[in-house]
């Protein structure tokens, strides 16, 4: 097992949040500057264009929040639309599979649950270096072994 990291750590797809992001914000001024130089438009019109730009923001933004933040008591997983706190001992497994599109923990519920924070779209080498690290630290912190690799279903 390799050095663990001070807890927190945060996990996040930096290259795919700085896209995002740029990207949120290139269409916000792009479309309201279009509202504003095209004269024929009235301020309900203007008002819409920059509505949409805004709107359009937030959903990037939105997608650009996902995360996974390990500390001293558990992980919390902030996907899309969501955001779960998990104690070390809910983790059973850290799974991210060749062509899986981000990190899945086995929990001991019997669920699965993605994580958004660990993915190798961009940067797949530091997406399998930080499954490997939310491994060994859910293998150090929950007291059991590691469990054998097993296909999802």
């Amino acid at each position: 097992m390799s050095d663990l990291p001070a807890l927190p750590v945060t996990f996040r797809p930096g290259r795919t949040r700085a896209i995002l992001l740029t990207a949120g914000v290139l269409i916000f001024v792009v479309i309201s500057g279009i509202a504003l130089l095209l004269e024929n438009l009235g301020p309900g019109s203007r008002l819409s264009f920059i509505v949409t730009g805004a709107l359009c923001l937030w959903v990037l933004a939105q997608l650009a929040r996902v995360r996974v933040v390990a500390d001293e008591s558990g992980v919390t997983v902030v996907n899309i639309a969501s955001k779960r706190r998990l104690a070390w001992a809910e983790i059973l497994r850290v799974n991210l599979r060749p062509g899986d599109p981000w990190v899945f923990l086995d929990l001991s519920d019997g669920t699965s649950l993605p994580a958004l924070g660990i993915q190798p779209g961009i940067a797949k080498q530091q997406a399998i270096a930080d499954a490997r690290t939310l491994r060994e630290l859910a293998e150090a912190r929950s007291g059991s072994p590691a469990l054998p690799h097993q296909p999802r279903s």
